[in-house]
This record gives C-alpha cells, sequence and structure tokens, in this order.
C-alpha cells in the first residue's frame, strides 16, 4: 500500500493550488481561507509563510521568479522578497458569488485559471479564463460551478480540466496562443469514492495525478483510457492539489483542507490541511 506522509503540519484551513519553483528548489502552495502564502524546501526540511491581504486562490511563477497572481476577485502581480501585490484587473466584477479557485501555467507563459460560485445559486455561475503574457484576457469555459484539475499534458497540447460537481476530467486540444476551446472528450468519470476530482498535476510519462476531495487519496489516470493506474492514500480526508518536484523531480507532494470537517474527523486525522509527499 502506498502511503503519503506528513512533511509540514501546517494545519491549513484550505491548502491548494501547489506548485514547484526550481528556481527556487521550493514547493509554493495557498491557505485559501487563511490568507497565507505557504513555501517549504525539501533539501533544509524548512518552511515558511507570508500573510496574504485577501485570498489567494491560485498562482504561476513567471519568468523574473514573481507570481502572476490570482486572488478571490483579482489577477494581481506579487513579489515574494518584499511581500508586494500590484493589482492588474478585476475578476467577474459583475458576479458577486463567483472567486478564482484552481489554475496552472500552460508552459509557455500563460496562466489558465477558473472559478468557483460560492452562492449555490447555478445564475452565478463562472468561468474558465486563459491570461497572456501581456495580460490579456480570453474566456474558455463557460457555466462553471468549480473549476478545478487545470493542468497540461508533457507537449502542452492537450489541456485537463473538471468542474468538480460533474465528477467528470474532460481533455481538451490546446495551443498556447488559443482564444477559445473545441469541445474536450472525456477522460476520466469519477464514482464512489473518486467522484470529486479536485487539483491534478501530469508526470513526464503524461499521466494524471488527480486529488480527490472526501477521498484520502491521490490517483494516477492513464491518459488514454482514462483508468485508475495507482492509488496512494493520505491521511488527509480532503486532498485538494498535487504536484511533483524535489530533487530529480521524484516527489509527489499534495495539499489538504481541514475545511468542512467535523471535530470527530479533525481527531481522528488531526493532521489535516498538512502538506504530505511520497517519493515517485
Amino acid at each position: 500500500m502506498d502511503i503519503a506522509k506528513l512533511i509540514v503540519d501546517c494545519k491549513n484551513t484550505h491548502g491548494e493550488g501547489i506548485v514547484w519553483c526550481e528556481k527556487r528548489k521550493q514547493v509554493l502552495w495557498t491557505d485559501i481561507e487563511g490568507r497565507f502564502l505557504w513555501m517549504y524546501c525539501p533539501e533544509t526540511q524548512v518552511s515558511t509563510s507570508l500573510e496574504m491581504p485577501d485570498r489567494l486562490c491560485a498562482f504561476m511563477i513567471r519568468e523574473d521568479n514573481t507570481l502572476l497572481a490570482g486572488f478571490d476577485s483579482y489577477v494581481a502581480i506579487m513579489a515574494i522578497e518584499t511581500n508586494t501585490v500590484v493589482k492588474q484587473f478585476d475578476f467577474e466584477p459583475n458576479n458577486p458569488f463567483s472567486r478564482l479557485n484552481d489554475g496552472k501555467s500552460d508552459g509557455n507563459g500563460n496562466f489558465v485559471v477558473g472559478g468557483e460560485n460560492e452562492s449555490g445559486d447555478c445564475s452565478y455561475n463562472t468561468s474558465v479564463i486563459k491570461i497572456d503574457r501581456d495580460l490579456k484576457v480570453h474566456t474558455l469555459i463557460e457555466d462553471v460551478t468549480c473549476a478545478n484539475s487545470i493542468c497540461f499534458s508533457p507537449d502542452g497540447s492537450t489541456m485537463y480540466y473538471t468542474d468538480t460537481p460533474t465528477s467528470t476530467i474532460f481533455a481538451y486540444d490546446y495551443s498556447p496562443d488559443c482564444v477559445s476551446l473545441p469541445t474536450p472528450k472525456v477522460l476520466f468519470k469519477g464514482e464512489g469514492r473518486f467522484s470529486l476530482p479536485d487539483g491534478s498535476t501530469v508526470d513526464k510519462e503524461g499521466y494524471i495525478w488527480n486529488a480527490v476531495w472526501g477521498s484520502n487519496a491521490v490517483i494516477r489516470i492513464h491518459p488514454e483510457t482514462g483508468s485508475i493506474v495507482r492509488i496512494i492514500d493520505v491521511p488527509a480526508k480532503n486532498p485538494t492539489c498535487v504536484v511533483i518536484g524535489g530533487t530529480n523531480l521524484k516527489t509527489l507532494f499534495i495539499t489538504s483542507s481541514r475545511k468542512g470537517l467535523t471535530d470527530e474527523e479533525l481527531n481522528e486525522q488531526p493532521s489535516s490541511g498538512g502538506l504530505y509527499s511520497i517519493d515517485l
């Protein structure tokens, strides 16, 4: 049995959006509801955090080592060293119940990021947008409840995405200069324990690693058949996002959430909200 181990007992309210930074030799992730940006160096085993002015939901690392940061209601450029946030534009200013939720770099300097409807009323559904290098914005997907699992195949020609309540991970043909997306194919249809796909990443072989909300697990999905080929058990009910990093890119890092857990569940799994890892 594969079991991830706790490496940072940070007890995030809602850990998410984890990214590996090769220049810094760190993983970076956000505690959305706690309003902190976290960093961890596997070599030194030291973690640090920065308080955020608002809910930081997702981000990508730019070439100059700044972050293109998706906060709840706006996108900003953030300098980590000075903890300086410079707002660039609002996200869906006419929708009072949407916030940004999940996003990834496409590997070509563009940031694809999607929202979440926090109202429960489908009339406030949100979208997935693509932010170009020059900060021009294109709407790629509409009528979104909770965008997750955004990630890209190794050659950048396929984008993966889920609207979590649909239990379905879709695969889209993608190019860095696209301004729209074609009709996707269904890659994975979750059920039972694996019915709520959350954040994902792709390994060098093209397989998708997905953190499944409510499952105590991360799954590895075949990019052609959509079948589950490996299951990693996590000592936290709600894994949220994954990234591959560390020495020789051989470690899977996993964020998690304490959000919505009962006192009994927290007593049974006290490290929920922590950062976990497993060697691949």
